[in-house]
């Protein structure tokens, strides 16, 4: 314990105490770098967080450096201080790099400033994205259809980037699909990564659409790899069906006065108060079952 205080008190008692403070202020170099840290301290996170912070800390190590050659003429505050500018400047020439380097197309660009910036996904975490669906757009014509009725597997997870989609059951309309929201999220979410399914309704392009298209084998694999994009997609697909049922609460007293149970392996049509039920509960029971 002794050996401690005595070499604190070396440390702190050995150098002599300022008896006589300079009385004219320091060049207005060594002020403009200590502006400089103060704002560069004050950036945000991400790439251009990150370009901010590294820009303003160098400009102002750099100052630094100048002020401890010309005023002072100290060697070693000037060689800290141009060393930590090197550093800033190799850091935002590192950044600058990784942000030329995260490029997309149009249509990439438009989804990632819709949907994925504001949560607040760095741009390297959306490429992952990209690249797990081979940056690739696909263009589906007017009146052709994504998804057939009993007839189309469910093997892809697809989002609209634009254009509009009808989705009918027996021809029956049940509701559209619009830019930045998932085309297949309920067959998706009703599926293990196991088993296999097909379309229980029918998906049509109303306009000229385009629209991303993830394989589910290599989007698993991706998730395998990243929980956090797992956990993202998991979020956003819970909140596309939740979208669709709230869009399909506007036509539960149109038309028969039917209120569809959409688009899950099994199709329930549930009468509304005040008209006959279309299927017994017995039967709905075992339908459910299967």
């Amino acid at each position: 314990m002794g050996e401690n205080e005595s070499f604190w008190e070396s440390l702190i008692y050995a150098h002599p105490t300022c008896v006589a403070w300079k009385q004219e202020a320091e060049g207005s170099i060594y002020h403009l770098a200590s502006i400089l840290f103060v704002v560069g301290f004050m950036g945000g996170s991400g790439f251009f967080g990150l370009m901010y912070v590294f820009s303003l800390l160098g400009l102002g190590f750099l100052c630094s450096s100048v002020w401890a050659w010309l005023d002072i003429c100290a060697a070693d505050i000037f060689s800290w201080n141009f060393v930590l500018f090197v550093i800033c400047f190799i850091q935002f020439i590192y950044v600058t790099y990784q942000v030329r380097s995260v490029s997309f197309e149009k249509e990439f660009q438009e989804l990632y400033s819709s949907l994925f910036q504001p949560l607040g996904i760095s741009l390297t975490v959306f490429r992952k994205i990209v690249l797990c669906c081979d940056a690739e757009v696909v263009t589906l014509e007017k009146e052709h259809c994504y998804a057939m009725q009993g007839k189309t597997p469910i093997d892809k997870l697809s989002m609209l980037v634009s254009g509009r989609i009808r989705v009918t059951v027996d021809g029956e309309f049940l509701h559209y699909i619009f830019p930045f929201q998932f085309l297949d999220s309920p067959e998706w979410d009703s599926l293990r990564p196991t088993e296999e399914g097909i379309f229980q309704v029918t998906l049509t392009a109303e306009t000229d659409c385009r629209y991303v298209a993830w394989r589910r084998k290599k989007l698993y694999l991706l998730f395998a790899k990243h929980r956090f994009i797992s956990r993202l997609f998991s979020i956003l697909i819970g909140s596309d069906i939740a979208d669709k049922l709230y869009a399909l609460n506007d036509r539960v007293h149109v038309g028969k006065g039917l209120r569809y149970d959409i688009r899950l392996p099994n199709f329930y049509q549930v009468a509304v108060p005040g008209t006959p039920k279309v299927q017994p509960a017995e039967q709905l029971v075992s339908n459910s079952r299967q």
